[in-house]
């Protein structure tokens, strides 16, 4: 059916209130401009121009997704994360579903060059009966491959505003406000229109009422209404309409430049695409982990934080308090509040943080982030993970803490939990890897071989019994390919200051926590006492000479920390190995463990850092009785 707008019916409809769309409700009673849109189509330079650097990023109510809002003019403006169709299938998909619900305008943001998928979500948008405006972005890929788009008729077929930009230029930009202001409501199908109208009685806006018809459970629960099962025949119709209007509106002699569309076919097959997942993640380790991790690091926070602002600090404090005092140890001391922290966030964790955002950009706009995770994917299945979770547990490799970071890019939250967990407990980070792989060299193949062997094993029991013991089962890795394409530098570093500059504002706070914890440990002898206490452990148990316990206990500072304690040590070579595993499964140093505490919050951080105390400990033991 022919579809139809209806201006005589109300606009706006106040949905039920429920505890989520009520934490929406609280944001001062501004209308809410929130941008909606597919995965990878530009959403986020959308936002940031509307914004600046004056954003707030906070977890929607009950899940571990960031939504990130910010004011512009008269509005509140949220930014989403990248869906394909409103509904509750995931957690970001409840999250932006939620936030769609109770949005006063919706800026869609589309990509041009792949219309045909992208206007499905518009569809369902127009008919959920939202005030739109559609953002044609990526114009300049549309010229580039001379696809010819009528946007005034494609603006006539979906009845509103479409403005064509190039988000990564901020051309077309200047006609924003104009078009913001010129939000309405679009084409309908007469007779869904007159369906979800007739439903507003019972449920509180247009928008609920098209969800309860396509079988939303958990909106029709919130109405105590039976999920409707309409679905199928809306999607069907909903796909006839996009194509019919792809058809009217798009006239596209070639596809994409030979040289990309043979990149994007090459980097999937599983012939070619292993050899270019290595080498792609080799390249990245060889940026993230060792240009940055290992060299970059060690220069300023050796040369500039523990050389040059450490004693200088310490100066200004020792002229007003003698060295001895608490007070002094506390501020300044080997944990102090104002040296340790200012040296792990600024001279050790900003430059991890902003090479992970570099390397994670340039992966993104390539459009090769999507195809790596492909080609992982079914071997990441069996523990409980789906194919985005080989770029944390790759980048573990260089730095934990940063990996961990990077598990908000996982579906859910239970495998975000899994990821976290196989990082803490099995992963070790490059600067510790150094102090192994020289360890393990001088120590002989078989210690090698049981290390190796001990931890991979780990890792997979790790996997699966998490698989199986949390409830749900692994997402199915569902992504969208885009074409490959050259990075923009100045999106890249854009994109990566802001990421980086939202993570340190929320970061600062949990190390200052954690040098304050640790600092008071020492100054009151805790710290001590936690050495002492572990030596019958590392003696009798872990079969290693006293000397070890101080070791461990460094480890929880920094994990290099403790593997270098051992050289040191006069140690046989199967010590060698039974002292790395317990330190490589021992517990997170204290920068990963306030990231994790962050990000998975004190339950479950707590959780998994008491796990790893005690399969650190458990698996050292077992095999230090059996073999060393």
């Amino acid at each position: 059916m022919e579809p139809t707008a209806s201006p005589d019916t109300p606009t706006h409809f106040e949905p039920h209130p429920h505890p989520e769309l009520a934490f929406l409700q609280r944001d001062g009673g501004r209308p809410k401009l929130v941008l909606v849109g597919n995965p990878n189509v530009g959403k986020s330079m959308v936002f940031n121009e509307l914004s600046g650097l004056y954003m707030d990023v906070s977890n929607f109510p009950g899940t571990t997704v960031e939504i990130t809002r910010a004011a512009y003019r008269q509005f509140d403006v949220y930014d989403t994360p990248g869906i394909y169709g409103v509904s509750s299938y995931n957690e970001e998909e409840r999250v932006a579903r939620d936030i769609v619900l109770a949005a006063d305008v919706v800026l869609n943001v589309v990509d041009a060059t792949h219309l045909e998928r992208d206007l499905f979500l518009t569809h369902q948008l127009l008919d959920m009966g939202k005030r739109v405006v559609v953002l044609l972005n990526f114009m300049d890929e549309v010229r580039r491959h001379r696809i010819d788009i009528n946007v005034t008729r494609l603006a006539e077929r979906l009845g509103v505003q479409v403005l064509p930009v190039i988000a990564a230029r901020r051309e077309g930009f200047e006609r924003l406000d104009e078009a913001i202001a010129a939000a309405r409501e679009g084409a309908q199908v007469t007779e869904l229109h007159s369906a979800l109208h007739s439903m507003l009685d019972r449920v509180g806006s247009q928008g609920e009422a098209l969800l309860v018809l396509e079988g939303d459970p958990v909106v029709a629960a919130r109405h105590g209404l039976p999920p409707g099962t309409r679905q199928e025949s809306l999607y069907i119709g909903r796909r006839n309409r996009v194509n019919e209007v792809v058809n009217e509106v798009v006239h596209d002699p070639t596809a994409h430049s030979r040289i990309a569309e043979l990149a994007a076919r090459l980097s999937i097959h599983p012939l070619t695409g292993i050899p270019i997942l290595l080498l792609t993640l080799y390249v990245a380790y060889l940026f993230v982990g060792l240009l940055v991790a290992q060299k970059l690091v060690h220069y300023t926070e050796l040369q500039i934080g523990r050389a040059l602002w450490e004693p200088w600090v310490r100066g200004l404090v020792y002229q007003a308090l003698p060295p001895e005092t608490w007070l002094a140890r506390l501020l300044v001391g080997e944990f102090g509040v104002v040296t340790m922290t200012t040296t792990y966030l600024v001279f050790l964790l900003l430059p991890l943080v902003a090479a992970f955002h570099v390397a994670l950009s340039l992966l993104e706009d390539s459009g090769y982030l999507p195809r790596l995770a492909t080609m992982v994917d079914r071997l990441l299945t069996g523990l409980g993970l789906n194919g985005s979770a080989v770029i944390p547990l790759i980048l573990g490799f260089g730095c934990v803490t940063t990996a961990t970071i990077t598990t908000r890019i996982l579906t859910t939250r239970r495998e975000q939990t899994i990821a976290t967990a196989i990082l803490q407990f099995a992963i070790p980070c490059s600067a510790q890897l150094a102090v192994i792989a020289a360890l393990l060299a001088a120590a002989g193949f078989r210690p090698m071989v049981v290390y190796c062997g001990v931890i991979f094993a780990v890792l997979v029991l790790l996997g699966t019994l998490l698989n199986r013991m949390l409830k749900g089962e692994p997402t199915p890795l569902l992504l969208d390919l885009p074409p490959m394409r050259l990075p923009r530098p100045r999106n890249v570093a854009r994109k990566s200051a802001l990421r980086t500059y939202q993570f340190m504002k929320e970061a600062s706070g949990w190390f200052l926590l954690g040098a304050l914890a640790l600092s008071v440990a020492q100054v009151t002898g805790a710290l001590a006492l936690l050495t002492r206490a572990l030596e019958p452990i590392t003696v009798h148990w872990l079969r290693l000479p006293p000397d070890a316990a101080t070791a461990f206990v460094m480890g929880v500072v920094r994990r290099d920390f403790g593997a270098a304690g051992l050289y040191h040590m006069d140690l046989r070579p199967m010590q060698v190995a039974v002292a790395l595993v317990t330190l490589t499964l021992f517990v997170p140093c204290i920068a990963s463990l306030m990231v994790m505490m962050k990000e998975r919050g004190w339950r479950e951080g707590t959780i998994i850092w008491l796990g790893t105390w005690v399969a650190a400990f458990a698996v050292g033991g077992v095999v230090a009785q059996v073999l060393a």
